[in-house]
């Protein structure tokens, strides 16, 4: 397969067509190679416009809502950027072009060694991909400037507010089926919380997500 010619037709044909028109997003799509973030028995699908099943639960993103994700949060290239549920460590690699220092949470180890390898293999050095759970994030590192959730939740986990820097923001899939919606929420200087829907969309939760978020 021609990959290059692939991972064009993945932004022109799936990421523009949401209205994705950040050009230094759309530049790391095209940069960054999906296909080295796909564990050999998926590569087939790594640039389909899926949830791409991983097993027990777990997905990667669908590309264009990864770069809805991007855009709508306006990283800086002083931010310190946090993705939950970090899986094979794409997002977190597309965000490592854009932010000063990334890091990704992800509870099931093998997927931690794999995301770590294909970000050295990469030449990533500013991210890294720890083996946590969801529900904590990494409080050890807090705050963070942008923190990235990739599955949904019935509501938003008061534990991700409160590891946000001041003017720092969350983006994350709220709400249960049929109705729901990406949201930004933004943590003024007061540690007052500001929260605005984004656009609405159907993602999977976490699994166990119950016994994480304790709904």
């Amino acid at each position: 397969m021609d990959w290059d010619h692939a991972r064009y037709l993945m932004v022109e044909q799936q990421i523009r067509t949401w209205n994705v028109t950040d050009m230094q997003v759309l530049q790391r799509f095209l940069d960054v190679k999906r296909e080295d973030f796909v564990p050999a028995d998926k590569k087939e699908l790594a640039l389909a416009d899926i949830e791409l099943p991983l097993g027990d639960g777990v997905f990667m993103l669908a590309p264009k809502i990864e770069a809805k994700f991007l855009q709508e949060s306006a990283i800086k290239p002083t931010d310190r950027v946090l993705v939950i549920g970090a899986t094979t460590g794409y997002l977190v690699a597309l965000a490592a072009g854009l932010a000063s220092q990334v890091y990704g949470v992800e509870a099931r180890g093998e997927l931690v060694e794999f995301a770590n390898a294909a970000l050295k293999n990469a030449g990533i050095k500013n991210a890294q991909v720890v083996q946590g759970d969801a529900g904590a994030a990494l409080a050890g590192q807090a705050p963070f400037d942008l923190i990235l959730v990739c599955a949904s939740a019935p509501a938003l986990p008061q534990a991700y507010i409160d590891q946000l820097a001041e003017q720092g923001r969350l983006i994350m899939v709220v709400g249960e089926q049929p109705v729901m919606t990406a949201r930004l929420v933004t943590r003024s200087a007061g540690g007052a919380v500001q929260e605005r829907g984004l656009f609405e969309y159907n993602l999977p939760a976490f699994a166990a997500q119950r016994a994480i978020f304790a709904f």
